[in-house]
């Protein structure tokens, strides 16, 4: 092959690859966007009434909607009061995926609202999806501005691929830090991005591996870690 010819095929395999890299981020969101459409209407949910206070609160934040979809069960399931986290950062779209990426590892995040009134839950549930192993962004901006004294704390998380038990230990050492009595994880794994589990399906994951039944409660007692 002449030196043209290589020059050539090597120019045309670099435009080929910066193809794919472009649409990498393409595909995803346009997938994130159909998800979060298809998961909006599912498992909708009310909190409790004043007539009818809970002890348990879910706070949740979520980007394509599978945490939210998780959030409504796990509250539908525990009568509990439901709080959504928003960040407009991370909103869906090609410019919310990029800042995502970039603020994966990231601790602080511009949330509404900030601060929620915990003091009369006993059990705070805390959602978030995992970026880049860790949960995301948001999540820690809120246990960093709030209190959980005395109250049991568990963290659940949607994501594709895997966590790292480093950042979900971090994570509990930040809730402890602000006042839990205890702390747990639990989580569902979604998998690839074109390969994942039915919201059905993940519900259904939800009831099988997160509930015991006839006690309604998340909370196994030989899971709870007393600090």
């Amino acid at each position: 092959m002449t030196a043209p010819s290589l020059l050539k095929c090597l120019l045309s395999l670099l435009t080929l690859l910066l193809v794919v890299a472009a649409l990498v981020p393409v595909t995803i969101t346009w997938i994130e966007r159909r998800q979060a459409s298809d998961l909006q209407k599912l498992v909708p949910y009310g909190s409790p009434g004043d007539g009818q206070k809970s002890r348990i609160a879910v706070v949740y934040f979520s980007r394509s909607g599978n945490t939210a979809l998780a959030a409504r069960h796990v509250a539908r399931r525990l009568d509990a009061q439901l709080f959504e986290i928003q960040a407009s950062a991370y909103r869906l779209g090609l410019q919310g995926w990029a800042r995502a990426m970039q603020d994966a590892r990231k601790h602080e995040a511009d949330i509404s609202p900030r601060t929620i009134d915990l003091g009369e839950f006993e059990t705070v549930y805390l959602g978030a999806p995992i970026w880049l192993y860790s949960p995301a962004p948001p999540i820690w901006d809120f246990t960093e501005h709030n209190r959980f004294d005395g109250k049991h704390v568990v963290l659940f998380n949607t994501f594709n691929s895997q966590f790292k038990p480093e950042y979900i230990e971090a994570f509990k050492a930040q809730v402890m830090e602000r006042g839990a009595q205890s702390f747990e994880h639990r989580f569902v794994r979604r998998g690839r991005m074109t390969q994942q589990i039915s919201p059905d399906e993940m519900i259904g994951a939800i009831d099988s591996e997160w509930f015991i039944e006839d006690t309604k409660s998340l909370v196994d007692p030989s899971l709870i870690q007393p600090q």
